[in-house]
This record gives C-alpha cells, sequence and structure tokens, in this order.
C-alpha cells in the first residue's frame, strides 16, 4: 500500500483543472480588478496560488531528504513581498506562472517515495503536519480561492465532496472565532454550503457573526 494520499492528490489535480479553466481568458484588465480579499488584486490571489504551489514543492523536497525547512522564505514577511512584486506583472506571466508552478507540484508528488510522505512538515504560521497531509490544504487553497477571484464562480459551486470534507473541521474550530457574546446561527439558518462559505469568511450576511480569519 502506497503512503501517498492519493485521494486527495486527485481531487487537487481536478481542482487545479477547474482552477486554470476559470482564469485562462483574463487579461492584464482583469488582473487589476480587485478580489474578495481586502486590498489584493486578481493578480495578488493568483501570484499567492502560484507561490503556494511552490511552498508545496519546497516541502515535497525537503522532506525527500528527511529534513523539515519553513513554508516561505522569510516566514509571513517573506510570502508578502514576493506576492507584491508578482501581482505587477503582465496577466500572461501571471498565468504562466500559475500553470507551471501547478506543473512542478504535480512532478514533485508524483515522484515521492513513501517514507517521505511521513516526514513532518511546518507551515507559515508554525503549525507542524506530516506532508500526507498537506494535498488536502493544497485542495482547500484552490477551492476557495477560485472564489476569490470574483471569475463568476461562487461557493454554491463547490463540490459535494468538499463541503462534506471540510465543513466538520471547519466547525470544530468555529467557537474559538466567534466575536465575544456571539453564538453561532441558529440550526436552519444556513445550508451547508453557505455555512462553510460563513467559516471561510466567503459569506456575510447582517444576521451572521464575523469571525477571526481562519487559517
Amino acid at each position: 500500500m502506497t503512503a501517498a494520499p492519493e485521494a486527495d492528490i486527485a481531487r487537487v489535480e481536478d481542482a487545479q483543472r477547474r482552477f486554470l479553466e476559470a482564469v485562462a481568458d483574463l487579461d492584464d484588465e482583469a488582473m487589476l480588478r480587485p478580489s474578495l480579499l481586502p486590498d489584493w488584486t486578481v493578480a495578488h490571489v493568483l501570484t499567492h496560488v502560484a507561490r503556494n504551489a511552490d511552498s508545496h514543492v519546497r516541502r515535497a523536497e525537503a522532506a525527500r531528504r528527511g529534513e523539515t525547512i519553513e513554508q516561505y522564505p522569510g516566514g509571513y514577511a517573506g510570502r508578502a513581498a514576493e506576492i507584491e512584486t508578482g501581482a505587477s506583472r503582465p496577466a500572461s506571466a501571471v498565468l504562466e506562472d500559475v500553470r507551471e508552478s501547478a506543473a512542478r507540484l504535480h512532478d514533485a508528488w508524483a515522484s515521492l517515495p513513501d517514507p517521505a510522505w511521513q516526514v513532518v512538515t511546518r507551515d507559515v504560521g508554525g503549525r507542524e503536519r506530516p506532508l500526507s497531509a498537506l494535498p488536502a490544504r493544497r485542495w482547500q487553497e484552490l477551492e476557495v480561492h477560485v472564489v476569490d477571484l470574483r471569475v463568476g464562480v461562487t461557493h454554491r459551486e463547490w463540490p459535494d465532496e468538499f463541503v462534506r470534507g471540510w465543513l466538520p473541521r471547519l466547525l470544530s474550530d468555529m467557537e474559538g472565532r466567534l466575536p465575544d457574546g456571539s453564538g453561532a446561527p441558529p440550526p436552519g439558518a444556513l445550508d451547508e454550503r453557505d455555512e462553510l462559505a460563513w467559516l471561510y469568511g466567503r459569506l456575510q450576511r447582517d444576521d451572521l457573526p464575523v469571525l477571526t480569519p481562519w487559517a
């Protein structure tokens, strides 16, 4: 039996394909449009997705050597600097970066020996996980950030499997993200897709508490 999380890797491949289809026709003007994320344009989000892929490649290569490295060189500040620099590029360069970084990640995961999947990794916030847990994290990045791009894909189009898989995880951390004195929405106030979007901070309504950011 392989140690590779093959089901999660397949989910990443499917999400990446849909992501690339959604952004294929973006031009220079579209890159400058605001995303759903504060102070970030479409180009910022796309650059972040590309650098996130490279962070997975770096950790996979380190795991092959039996090493644990930081997710991003320079931590949060280094990540922010790379995104800011990359967001100023023409659309053709940004989109090529997204495609090529995804291909590098595919190749990195495909070539890993089984023992590498159990090596401990560390994310930018300091949380440690085995490498085998990271494809699910990449899947999450793609499903959430394609919504942030405002290219016509909404949380209502998230795959059923994504909603079933991630809603319980985010619900388990909800209490710690609620403002003081606020309670969760009453049962039936949200369907599962809306509830997950709210937990990700991608659905805001006057009757819903504003949660602290998810991580």
